[in-house]
């Protein structure tokens, strides 16, 4: 059995953002790492990962392990959310740019090339290209809290369009509680007079008469309006089909934010009209270790899985700083697009065969609030931060000499099969290695060097006799989320991280040395709780009645039935949850599920009142 664990172990290259605001001059620089909004494809037997910035693309030939190659030059790797599609023998390729046309490119060799260039005839920005079963291309497009989701049908000789391009999904975060901003949904939009009041007086502010506004800043003041207006982006479109119907996909509410998600609306025609359909949003991880489940692609594999896969979120040195993760999805047997989260940044089986995608993972989390210690560390950037549960903080060491070490203490020893090592970036500053590129409002350089993160793991039961479990001192790899599996097991008590060399010679930062495998004593008692919902009909809140010592977190889940409970928020440490995702018009049933070192224990299904 081969085994992955989200976010994906890649080479996640860095970036040098500097933001440009009109009025307001150049920022200073940001460094971080990034991949986002991934295109995924199957195409001549191996698998295909597009994701902004990463200069290339990720090959894998068992969805397990995947490896980083450059392409061609002639691609925009500088443009967002590149969008990928097989049509025939050719594979397609499109990114986006805003104010001039985009170009469009295809290749039989996604690895080799040549991309032949085809001209494009306007601009766009997360594009998304489907081939109909009749041949027929369609193409998507839009990114903005102000307008909305557009399509059109192609030319699939010329790529340009055959129609005129017609709206189809627009924000309604009135209803739907996912497309609301902020942390867990906490941040309403502006209404109307009070927005247009609130951009009036930004204009204003940077000297300028919002009446009055030459034709070239037309553009940019619907793009202003929208930055003040709190309101949601609607993104990242994505078209799939089923059994004679058509799939949109979207992305809401904000990549910087734990709840970003895909929704899908549902349609008898491609270019609709779409209605919402009933499980929203589909796609969600706002809890667990590393949240954020937008702006992604769903794919079927050679033995007819399907999986998805989408933006995960830190967003601590910069907004756009995150990651890509992948999941087990499915249309039910009602044509319900899901997708399974549950556990979704713990340990995942791939077995090359047919899968079960709700089949519940096999080992559990051991490190969770476990002692640890350390060489050395800063102030409040200690050893316990590695498990925490939280990719957004981070363990740094008091130097940049090699040799600095962290240490989990298990309590016991247990038998471990999975350790993820999650290196994190801290306030890099260094000088820009390269020219910075971009527009109006911001630029960057992504490091086009290959970089080398090198370290070893080791083990022991008594804390003074040590085996090594993983040596990476020789490696000329740069991953910073890189897991090691023992199938077998290993009995282990301490586990020891040794730091030799991280990019750009650092301080090293861990944000998680996380440990699954198997506990010695029982799975919790079933969990008993109270779900209500709230006056605002897109709240709940959940509270746990019979908290036990022996509970490491709780899973809630709730759905549109009580057998479609396709949601989930992984919670730590707490026993009330208030849940902002629902959408008005549903009705939901809820379920709450315990989970230690030993187990997972389902609670009962209720339904919400």
């Amino acid at each position: 059995m081969k085994y992955f664990c989200n976010p994906l172990n890649v080479d996640y290259r860095y970036q040098f953002n500097q933001q440009v605001m009109p009025g307001l001059g150049e920022g200073a620089i940001e460094v971080s790492r990034e991949a986002a909004d991934p295109s995924m494809i199957y195409f001549k037997g191996k698998y295909y990962i597009f994701a902004s910035m990463t200069l290339g693309v990720w090959v894998s030939e068992d969805m397990a392990n995947w490896e980083a190659k450059r392409l061609p030059d002639n691609l925009p790797f500088y443009d967002y959310a590149p969008d990928v599609r097989v049509i025939g023998d050719y594979v397609y390729f499109s990114a986006s740019k805003r104010g001039e046309p985009c170009n469009f490119y295809r290749t039989k060799n996604i690895e080799e090339g040549p991309y032949e260039e085809i001209k494009g005839t306007f601009d766009f920005w997360d594009p998304n290209l489907f081939v109909d079963d009749d041949g027929k291309v369609y193409f998507y497009w839009g990114c903005a809290n102000m307008t909305p989701i557009w399509g059109v049908e192609m030319d699939p000789e010329t790529m340009q369009p055959k129609t005129e391009r017609i709206e189809l999904v627009h924000g309604n975060w009135s209803e739907n509680g996912y497309e609301v901003c902020g942390e867990d949904h906490c941040d309403l939009p502006l209404e109307d007079d009070a927005l247009e009041a609130k951009y009036r007086g930004f204009m204003q502010m940077q000297g300028m008469d919002p009446d009055n506004l030459p034709p070239q800043m037309q553009g940019m003041a619907i793009m202003l309006k929208g930055y003040v207006s709190g309101r949601p982006y609607i993104e990242g479109a994505w078209m799939d089909k089923h059994d004679g119907k058509y799939y949109l996909q979207y992305a809401c509410p904000g990549a910087q934010f734990n709840v970003y998600a895909d929704g899908v609306y549902v349609s008898d025609s491609p270019l609709g009209p779409f209605k919402l359909a009933e499980n929203n949003p589909y796609s969600y991880k706002p809890g667990g270790f590393i949240p954020g489940a937008g702006h992604g692609s769903t794919m079927r594999d050679q033995k007819d899985n399907l999986w998805h896969t989408s933006t995960m979120r830190i967003s601590i040195n910069h907004n756009f700083e995150r990651r890509v993760g992948v999941w087990p999805a499915g249309f039910d047997a009602d044509g319900e697009l899901f997708c399974n989260q549950r556990y979704g940044d713990w340990p995942q089986a791939v077995s090359g065969d047919k899968q079960d995608p709700w089949k519940n993972p096999e080992w559990m989390l051991l490190s969770y609030g476990k002692n640890a210690t350390a060489s050395s560390a800063e102030e409040g950037k200690g050893a316990d931060k590695v498990t925490e549960e939280n990719v957004r903080t981070w363990w740094r060491a008091a130097s940049e000499k090699p040799g600095e070490w962290v240490q989990v203490d298990l309590g016991e020893t247990m038998d471990v099969h999975a350790i993820q090592v999650n290196f994190a970036d801290d306030k890099i500053e260094i000088p820009t290695p390269g020219e910075l590129r971009g527009n109006q409002t911001g630029k960057r350089y992504i490091e086009e060097r290959d970089l080398i993160t090198r370290w070893t793991l080791e083990g022991s039961v008594d804390g003074k006799d040590y085996f090594m479990i993983e040596d990476k001192s020789e490696v000329t790899t740069n991953l910073p989320h890189d897991l090691v599996v023992r199938e077998d097991g290993l009995q282990i008590r301490y586990l020891k991280l040794t730091v030799l060399e991280v990019p750009y010679d650092q301080k090293a930062c861990v944000s998680g040395l996380r440990v699954f495998g198997r506990g010695n004593g029982q799975a919790p008692k079933t969990p008993t709780f109270a779900a209500k919902r709230e006056a605002d009909r897109r709240y709940m809140k959940v509270t746990i009645e019979s908290p036990s010592d022996d509970v490491v977190g709780y899973n809630i889940l709730w759905g549109h039935k009580a057998d479609k409970l396709y949601h989930s928020y992984m919670v730590f440490g707490v026993t009330e949850k208030e849940i902002k995702a629902l959408v008005t018009t549903q009705n939901y049933f809820v379920r709450v599920d315990a989970f230690n070192e030993n187990g997972i224990t389902e609670g009962q299904v209720i339904a919400l009142s």
